[in-house]
């Protein structure tokens, strides 16, 4: 019996430890992994001077994580043109807080902002095996899911209001301006697509012809969305929410976006195209995760700083 079961025990153990170490690499080292993702889009008009932008997203703060509040603060020394925030800042009601505390140092930079699901509502244990379930089904969010039910609200009014003390512009379903010392800048935000605030019925009608250059910002890249600033016109649309996958495959990639985004852009620059039109696309795989869920493999948690360059 020995002889006869002696292997199958060994494999088993050689498994169990080689899952033990990853949990553990994904946990207390990649996860707290931060990185600086460089992007170069040319997008502005001939002629313009470049911009330097720096996309925050998807923080998901929880109290106590000092090397990551200490991280984002640092950030200030790249001195951006401005910044945009891409949302889902929270996963700790109690950490608006340390999300102030963190973003203070960006705040004195012009910014930009919308919000994210995880803004709104706290985060609720689930199994991650439910992500590529509803992947095959085509549910995300509430897009095909059914209502949330006693869902945690964060207290994220505070949070906005400081955003707002700042001069970040809040691009909640609306429009809004920066003027820079090199141009006028014009945006064109949404609320999220994930949980269904999103409204661009009411934003409509393409970039605005007044400033030198317009971008479109949304949280999670739907692919409604993407579509709608495309077909309009825009030349650039910023995102976060997809965390790039988070948990990833070497050399294969990620297995899931959380909406009805493709793999294949779940991170990083590409494009977009709706009907004859095409617009860059940046998806940022976002510096945090789901408190319940604080592992990241072969996906490190990053912030991007985007060199917008003239059009050829």
């Amino acid at each position: 019996m020995r002889a006869r079961y002696g292997l199958p025990l060994k494999i088993t153990a050689g498994l169990t430890a080689t899952a033990a170490a990853g949990i553990v690499y994904a946990a207390g080292y990649e996860a707290r992994s931060f990185r600086l993702r460089r992007v170069t889009v040319p997008v502005l008009p001939p002629g313009m001077s470049d911009l330097r932008v720096l996309q925050v997203s998807d923080i998901h703060m929880v109290s106590g994580q000092r090397k990551k509040r200490a991280w984002l603060q640092s950030l200030a020394g790249l001195r951006p043109d401005f910044v945009v925030n891409t949302g889902d800042n929270l996963s700790d009601p109690d950490a608006v807080p340390e999300v102030l505390d963190a973003l203070g140092p960006l705040m004195e930079f012009p910014g930009v902002y919308v919000f994210g699901s995880n803004d709104y509502y706290g985060p609720k244990l689930r199994n991650p095996a439910r992500y590529l379930l509803e992947k095959a089904q085509g549910r995300h969010g509430l897009n095909g899911n059914k209502p949330a039910v006693g869902a945690v609200h964060n207290p994220w009014e505070g949070m906005r209001d400081a955003f707002d003390a700042a001069g970040w512009v809040n691009l909640t379903n609306t429009r809004g301006r920066l003027r820079l010392p090199q141009a006028e800048l014009a945006f064109t935000g949404l609320d999220d697509p994930h949980i269904k605030r999103d409204r661009y019925e009411r934003v409509a009608g393409g970039p605005d012809g007044t400033a030198d250059f317009t971008l479109g910002v949304v949280h999670a890249p739907y692919l409604r969305s993407l579509d709608a600033f495309t077909a309009d016109g825009y030349e650039l649309i910023l995102a976060g929410h997809t965390h790039g996958g988070q948990l990833c495959i070497p050399f294969y990639g990620a297995l899931v976006t959380n909406c009805d985004l493709d793999t294949d852009r779940v991170k990083g620059l590409s494009t977009h195209t709706a009907g004859d039109r095409t617009s860059y696309l940046h998806v940022s795989a976002g510096c945090g995760t789901n408190r319940f869920t604080p592992v990241r493999f072969a996906c490190p948690p990053e912030v991007t700083l985007l060199t917008l360059t003239a059009r050829a």
